[in-house]
Parts: C-alpha cells; sequence; structure tokens
C-alpha cells in the first residue's frame, strides 16, 4: 500500500513539474533515499510503458521527466496543440554529434574536425535548446565549451551519453564523418526530428551548405 501511494506521490510530482525533476529531488518529497525514488519511477515508466498508455515517463540521467507517447503524436497534432517544430540539417546534426562525443568543446575544436565556419550551427544548436554552454576552455581568450543538454537526450530518445553508439579511438577525419552520418542514423535521428520538428527549409546560407 505504501508503493501505491508513493507511485500516486511521483505520478503528481511528474505531472505538476512538467520538466525533468532530479531523482534526488523526489527522494526529498517522498521523504526517502534515492535509490527507492529510482525503483518508483522504473515500475511507473514499465507501467505506462506495458499499457502503452498516452503518456511515458523517461530517465534523463539522475533526473526523469512526464511526456507524451510519441505514439499518439497524429492525435495532439490534430487538436492543433502540436509544439512547433523546425528540422535540423545535417550540416547541424554532424556538429551536434561532434560536440556529443567531443564535449567539453569549442567552436574552434569543431571547425578544426569540419573545416568549416561553426558560428551558425552552434547557435542553432544553442537556439533549440539542444547544446549549451558549459564553461571556459583554460586557452588563450577564454572561449566557450559547449556540451549536450537534457533536451538533447530527448530529442534522441536517451537516458545518458553512455548510450551513445562507441566510438573508435583513433580514426581519420574522413571515418569520423562517415560515422557521424551513421550515428545519426543508428540514432534514429531521422525520425525523431519528425517528432519534435517540423520540415522547415535552413535558409542560412553558409561555405559547407551550412555550418
Amino acid at each position: 500500500m505504501i508503493e501505491d501511494r508513493y507511485a500516486s506521490a511521483v505520478e503528481a510530482m511528474l505531472f505538476a513539474c512538467g520538466d525533468a525533476v532530479p531523482l534526488d529531488d523526489l527522494a526529498d518529497a517522498l521523504g526517502t533515499d534515492k535509490r527507492t525514488a529510482r525503483k518508483i519511477v522504473a515500475g511507473l515508466a514499465e507501467l505506462y510503458e506495458l499499457e502503452q498508455r498516452g503518456i511515458r515517463i523517461v530517465m534523463l540521467d539522475d533526473a526523469c521527466q512526464m511526456c507524451t507517447n510519441a505514439n499518439y503524436f497524429e492525435y495532439i497534432e490534430a487538436l492543433g496543440k502540436a509544439p512547433k517544430q523546425k528540422s535540423l540539417s545535417p550540416a547541424v546534426l554532424e556538429t551536434l554529434a561532434i560536440i556529443a562525443y567531443r564535449q567539453p568543446a569549442t567552436k574552434a575544436d569543431i571547425e578544426n574536425i569540419r573545416g568549416v565556419d561553426a558560428n551558425h550551427a552552434v547557435n542553432r544548436l544553442v537556439e533549440y535548446g539542444l547544446v549549451s554552454e558549459v564553461g571556459r576552455a583554460d586557452a588563450p581568450g577564454r572561449p566557450v565549451l559547449f556540451g549536450t543538454s537534457e533536451e538533447f537526450l530527448r530529442f534522441f530518445g536517451l537516458s545518458s551519453l553512455k548510450e551513445l553508439p562507441g566510438l573508435p579511438e583513433f580514426e581519420t577525419q574522413a571515418e569520423g564523418e562517415a560515422r557521424t552520418e551513421s550515428v545519426i542514423q543508428s540514432t534514429g535521428g531521422d525520425e525523431l526530428q519528425a517528432d519534435f520538428f517540423a520540415q522547415e527549409p535552413d535558409t542560412q546560407p553558409e561555405t559547407d551548405g551550412e555550418a
């Protein structure tokens, strides 16, 4: 009975908060430990999945969030309540993959790998909340360091960065570019964009099609 009450309490808190809630905060609110909180969340997530409910609970590192089930997106869209969606060009997705695997990374790091200016691509990713500033590099000018965000995990359906496909320790630039495309495909990037972004052309010109 206590477990059922805890599960209902977690359900209520996640619904009320909307955004991701750290497991530590849930544990404090329940008056229990983090391990128990994680177990309750996992049980709820499994129940929602089993019953194919219209909502689901996703884990984002050491936090969790209540989200709509992507299987019913068409009904939300028909209701006229679907969030405005935008597309990410291949160049921006490539930049995102570089940041995900090299983070924390500066714009100079990205430009050294891609060979083109990274300003537009990084700015677009920051605008969408997929990456954020995580510090400053100990280098001349103290350039900004960028890393992926919780929104990045949601976008690609990951619970943590540990779920990213592995990369070999050493590879040529050409091999890295080919693997970047493979990573995008293996994580379902194209399908996930349909869930989160409408297909809108990226009109910003740049030397590599886009940077």
